[in-house]
């Protein structure tokens, strides 16, 4: 790669009418993975006994991601749980505070179910 291409990242072409190669790192560095992905959607499941699950799945990640993330959420409710079949299972019902911790870690979440 000549030292031209590497000022410019390789970029071919832009459609951004204020594009200068000099800003071109810093668009880049801009960008989120994790707000790409559709939103997670954090349920309520009720069980026999009169127990209660907070049930997180829509998650699109790696493997790794997806079990730091319920590791995570364990952590910060103080409960236990799983990560099975691609959804986090936290025991209780934690839905105002997973929504919130997952906000704060950058993914987008809501509510669903009833």
């Amino acid at each position: 790669m000549s030292k031209k291409d590497k000022s410019k990242g390789g970029l071919v072409y832009s459609t951004n009418p204020n594009f200068t190669p000099d800003n071109f790192e810093e668009e880049e560095d801009e960008i989120n993975l994790k707000t790409g992905q559709p939103p997670l959607k954090v349920y309520l499941d009720r069980l026999g006994g009169g127990k209660s699950v907070s049930r997180i799945n829509g998650f699109t990640g790696k493997t790794g991601d997806i079990e730091t993330l319920g590791k995570l959420l364990k952590q910060k409710c103080g409960v236990g749980g799983t990560v099975k079949d691609r959804e986090i299972l936290i025991q209780g019902d934690h839905r105002d505070k997973i929504i919130l911790l997952l906000l704060k870690e950058g993914y987008k979440a809501k509510k669903a179910g009833g």
